[in-house]
């Protein structure tokens, strides 16, 4: 299995030369011609020998909250599992859907779903991965009830090992999403997990800081606020692509001009997606490549329904007429050749079940903005607004400023709170410490609609940033609900066009445009899951896999 990788690669430690030169001396003791002869043939040897330096890459995100896969949720929580853990099935490649990963085939008998297993999986501990090890960490997900449990929770009747490689799920109903979902269940090592478990915490606490998988990478060393580094493992089932990474450094929170800085210098490869446009721009002229990830994901101010005055659903209306969705769109221009996003015509993005391409895009309107608000119960002049951007993606801000210059001019007070994600995600928790507007980018979990609409604005879900609109609407409810057992595609389409319709009319959230988000890439450094479409994973975040992306013989 993977060693530990020594990172010093210099010609030799002090203490390396110190041997050496006492070995000169010794030499020299016994045979003057005969040392220098050696010495000079040894000198020679050390000058001609190319020095095996490591393949490193170094990239960074905004501060992870979690590398245990049963609890992450966010984009650098997703890099994080699809490298150190292993699922049943993955987003498919290059088009919509899923294919085997795990699993290497699988049947459908109505509710019943029998996976068979590749027998050549091993773990990183060594265990080798069977089916009572998907079977425990479904189990441990549920127990645990975090992360995207709550895409589960209800819809599983049991799972069960029928043999070594060999698990069978019986749903509790139909479940049409189910086979999509299953790429959010990572399978975990339950003998390591359960070597490691305190009173019956699932081995909580050390899964915080430790990897169990059998994923491509393994931790090494951990920090969520400062780095993450991985190590390859060698004996993955799958083959990397030449020149991938041996070790990788995760980075938190670099400022934009660090990142710029650090990129000019040779010295880190890959850009997170929340820099400043401008900043992107600069790192183009600098001879870096711009990709961007379309990964089923929308940017969404979200509206805080349950507090005034936005739980009057006229002020809301008079929010998104007002919205400037044509400025909010040059201020995701990067340069003449990259965006950051595309115009949204619904809560659905392109490429989901009930997206409809016919639909006109938003525009402002000024004129309906205030006949909506005249409707509106409440005088805009006694309710300021809290508009909040997350402070580790500052490109935020410029939304945050457009809304004020707006919605000044129709009364409002607008108060603007640069917030910490981690402090946010706490706030979220509970309307009435959540803010009233803050930006936030959701993707879909799954290639299915059912894991963006259900966990957004289904009224059973738990307030979280992603259902931070609390809007609930039995009719809006009934419609998720339907698409969950609907097996149908056509009948799915029309089902998420009506519940797209609704949310155009109701506005839980201002819905601002498709993100593609772009990343800055070194030269010398592909990045062949977004260089090349025919390569790409539907879902966010699946495309970063590690020893998917090729780096120059040594950094």
């Amino acid at each position: 299995m993977t060693q530990p990788i020594n990172t010093d690669h210099s010609l030799g430690s002090r203490e390396d030369w110190v041997m050496f030169n006492q070995g000169q001396g010794f030499l020299m003791t016994l045979d003057t011609k005969t040392t220098l002869l050696g010495t000079t043939l040894l000198a020679l040897t050390l000058a001609a020998a190319p020095v095996a330096a490591e393949r490193i890459l170094r990239a960074d995100e905004v501060a992870v909250g979690e590398i245990d896969p049963a609890k992450g949720t966010d984009y650098a929580d997703t890099v994080l599992a699809i490298n150190l853990y292993d699922t049943l099935v993955y987003p498919k490649q290059g088009g919509s859907g899923v294919q085997p990963h795990l699993a290497s085939e699988w049947t459908i008998d109505g509710s019943t779903y029998t996976f068979t297993l590749r027998d050549d999986v091993t773990f990183n501990s060594g265990n080798p991965l069977t089916a009572a090890d998907v079977v425990y960490s479904f189990e441990r997900m549920i127990a645990l009830a975090q992360g995207n449990s709550s895409l589960f929770a209800g819809v599983v009747e049991s799972v069960e090992a029928t043999a070594d490689h060999t698990v069978v799920f019986t749903l509790a109903e139909p479940f049409a999403p189910f086979l999509a979902t299953l790429v959010r269940m990572p399978v975990v090592d339950m003998a390591t997990v359960q070597a490691n478990e305190v009173d019956g915490d699932w081995a909580s606490t050390w899964m915080s800081q430790n990897s169990a998988g059998s994923g491509p990478y393994i931790i090494t060393s951990h920090d969520p606020q400062t780095e993450t580094v991985l190590a390859y493992e060698t004996d993955y089932f799958l083959e990397p692509v030449e020149g991938y990474p041996e070790t990788v450094r995760f980075r938190y929170g670099l400022e934009p001009s660090t990142v710029r800085a650090l990129m000019s210098q040779g010295e880190h490869d890959i850009s997170s997606q929340w820099l400043p446009p401008e900043v992107y721009a600069g790192l183009a002229e600098d001879g870096a490549t711009l990709v961007t990830e379309a990964g089923l994901t929308g940017e969404y101010f979200k509206l805080n329904t349950q507090r005034a005055p936005l739980d009057d659903v006229h002020c809301r209306r008079a929010l998104a007429y007002a919205f400037d969705y044509a400025t909010m769109a040059q201020l995701t221009q990067i340069n003449d050749d990259t965006s950051t996003g595309t115009p949204m015509s619904g809560a659905i993005p392109q490429g989901l079940p009930g997206y409809d391409a016919s639909l006109p895009v938003f525009a402002q309107d000024m004129a309906l903005a205030q006949e909506e608000l005249a409707l509106c119960a409440y005088d805009p002049a006694e309710y300021p607004l809290e508009v909040a951007f997350i402070a580790e993606t500052p490109a935020r801000e410029r939304g945050a400023l457009m809304m004020q210059a707006i919605y000044s001019t129709l009364g409002f007070d607008v108060e603007i709170v640069r917030t910490p994600w981690a402090l946010l995600t706490e706030q979220v928790t509970a309307p009435p410490t959540a803010p009233h507007v803050v930006e936030i980018a959701i993707a879909a979990a799954s290639p299915d609609t059912d894991s963006l609409l259900y966990t957004m604005y289904h009224s059973s879900q738990p307030p979280t940033w992603i259902s931070s609109s609390y809007y609930a609407n039995p009719e809006l409810d009934a419609l998720l609900d339907e698409g969950r057992v609907e097996t149908d595609e056509a009948v799915r389409q029309e089902i998420y066009a009506q519940a797209n319709a609704i949310l155009a009319q109701e506005v839980p959230d201002i819905f601002a445009y498709e993100l593609l988000s772009p990343f800055a890439v070194r030269d010398g450094v592909t990045y062949h899951n977004l260089a090349d479409p025919a390569r790409s994973y539907p879902v966010s975040g699946f495309n970063m896999r590690f020893a998917d992306i090729s780096l120059p013989d040594a950094n």
